[in-house]
């Protein structure tokens, strides 16, 4: 009788104990099977529009360019070609070593008019992509989606930049820019985020890593385009940027679907099957006809936790921002992983801008930089599955703070100078990929979007400061060297609030993640009782 007495409640509970539902990532594969080479191709697709994202970005390195001038023939006495500037010269003593139209700054003649001016274009499409990026970001976790998001932003973003195309002024210039930089703001994000989510969970990083190379052959493009032009109005450029983007947006719209994970969560789950369907077919299931209980349960479970409150698929256009706001653990890791990527912004949007200041080359400048991108995408790639991320951003940023700096004591037009400044940039650039990787699996899928959008605004307001550093270390070089070198080491030390998410399954609800946090807690507590 004791033993039934102390059996029995035991036995109670464990029949009252609830099943646990499916998650999303084994309902999905469930049914799709392992990813195939028509998936698989949707999502590089889909990558590829870190390209044009990368082309808009640092355009400005060489249309805003400073060029270089000469002496003119019978030129006054006080013209030397030393000079550090021409503007204390009498009109006609000098003169443009190329057509005034293949720069702004030589075309409406603001190389005197003060760093202020002078940095304003690149300056304001950062604070543009800063704007849109904190007004559009819930957009696509909330009303309109990845795909439809994406597909705005790429459009406003290449109408943009062809109109940028016909600006008759600086104002306009600088206006248009920031409208460019507006609707660019949420490409990368959506690309990532809808990439990741279209693909098993085997193939996530390395679909990343692919939106990163393509940011690389976007960048590397410039300076091939650049110097087609070189003798060309900087024109050109906007116009063989913005065209092929409008065009790959077309493409984009009849070929890529919604991502099933978010259908999910907004508790559309006819929408979601049926592209559960289509990611089938491509991968060789177009004959199923199951009834797809696992994503009906899947879908169940969602809207219980969206009726329960904003950390599921309701409550409005800001609500996964006030879901944020409201949990503690949430807005510390975000607190955390935008500090740290400011810092990285800095450098990342800052150094190439830079490469003038070096004294060398700036179409070999500029390709070295892209080139340092592609064994950055790989160094990323390897350092994920094999490395912890935390650790990973604390000794990256280091790296770069310290190769930065060394800058600024190496003496100008050097070769030891351009080594480190690549260096700086290399460990920058993967610290980039890592950071954005992170954020995606510290955050849920109910708010992942709207995380990485932050994550990403934290490091575009480090290019918004960058362009200003840059115009003030032409005259010295600690303003941008090194200030970026102590930015990007010392703000890289918040990584360390940051949790390990290495091996761990992305959550989908805000309530599943607060509960893997509970249980991470208590076997930090078990190890903790086991050690005493």
């Amino acid at each position: 009788m004791a033993d039934e007495a102390t059996t029995t409640p035991l036995l109670a509970s464990y029949k009252a104990k609830p099943a646990k539902a499916p998650s999303i990532d084994d309902a999905i594969e469930t049914y799709i099977g392992a990813t195939g080479a028509g998936q698989l191709f949707k999502a590089i697709l889909l990558a590829f529009a870190w390209a044009f994202d990368a082309q808009q970005v640092f355009i400005s390195v060489f249309t805003d360019a400073e060029p270089r001038w000469h002496c003119t023939a019978g030129a006054d006495p006080s013209c030397s070609p030393g000079a550090a500037s021409p503007c204390a010269l009498p009109p006609g003593a000098w003169a443009w070593d190329r057509p005034a139209e293949t720069s702004v700054v030589s075309e409406w003649a603001l190389k005197c008019a003060g760093p202020a001016l002078v940095s304003l274009p690149a300056s304001s499409f950062f604070a543009g992509c800063l704007a849109g990026g904190f007004l559009l970001t819930t957009l696509a976790d909330s009303l309109l989606g990845r795909r439809k998001m994406l597909l705005v932003s790429l459009a406003s973003m290449s109408v943009a930049g062809v109109l940028t195309a016909f600006s008759p002024n600086v104002w306009a210039y600088a206006a248009l820019r920031f409208v460019c930089g507006f609707g660019r703001s949420m490409v990368g994000t959506c690309a990532l985020v809808l990439s990741t989510e279209l693909v098993g969970k085997r193939w996530r990083d390395t679909v990343s890593v692919a939106g990163f190379v393509c940011f690389t052959v976007g960048f590397l493009s410039l300076p091939a385009l650049a110097y087609t032009f070189r003798e060309a109005s900087w024109r050109s450029m906007y116009l063989w940027t913005s065209l092929p983007s409008l065009g790959y947006a077309i493409l984009l719209y009849f070929l890529v679907q919604e991502s099933p994970r978010w259908l999910l969560v907004r508790g559309r789950k006819h929408d979601a099957i049926e592209t559960v369907r289509q990611i089938a077919a491509l991968n060789g299931g177009g004959g199923i006809t199951c009834s797809f209980s696992m994503l009906h349960a899947c879908a169940t479970e969602r809207e219980d936790d969206a009726a329960g409150g904003a950390g599921g698929g309701g409550g409005g256009v800001f609500a996964t921002l006030r879901s944020m706001w409201e949990r503690r653990w949430a807005l510390r890791r975000l607190a955390a992983i935008m500090t740290a990527s400011f810092g990285v912004g800095m450098v990342y949007y800052g150094m190439p801008l830079n490469v003038g200041n070096l004294g060398s080359n700036l179409y070999l400048s500029v390709t070295y930089n892209a080139l340092a991108e592609f064994p950055s995408s790989v160094l990323s790639w390897l350092l994920m599955g094999r490395i912890n991320r935390r650790s990973s951003v604390v000794a990256l940023t280091a790296a770069a703070g310290v190769c930065s700096l060394a800058c600024v004591a190496i003496p100008e037009g050097t070769g030891g100078r351009m080594a480190a400044e690549v260096l700086s940039f290399f460990a920058t650039c993967t610290a980039f990929n890592i950071i954005l990787m992170y954020s995606i699996e510290l955050f849920p899928t109910s708010v992942r979007n709207s995380a990485v959008g932050m994550v990403r605004q934290a490091l575009v307001l480090g290019g918004v400061a960058a362009p200003m550093l840059v115009a003030l270390g032409r005259e010295r070089s600690f303003w941008s060297f090194g200030v970026f070198g102590l930015a990007v080491g010392c703000l890289g030390l918040f990584a360390v609030c940051l949790p390990e998410t290495r091996g761990r399954s992305m959550s989908d609800t805000m309530e599943e993640e607060e509960h893997k946090e509970a249980a991470a807690a208590i076997g930090d507590m078990d190890s903790n009782a086991d050690l005493v």
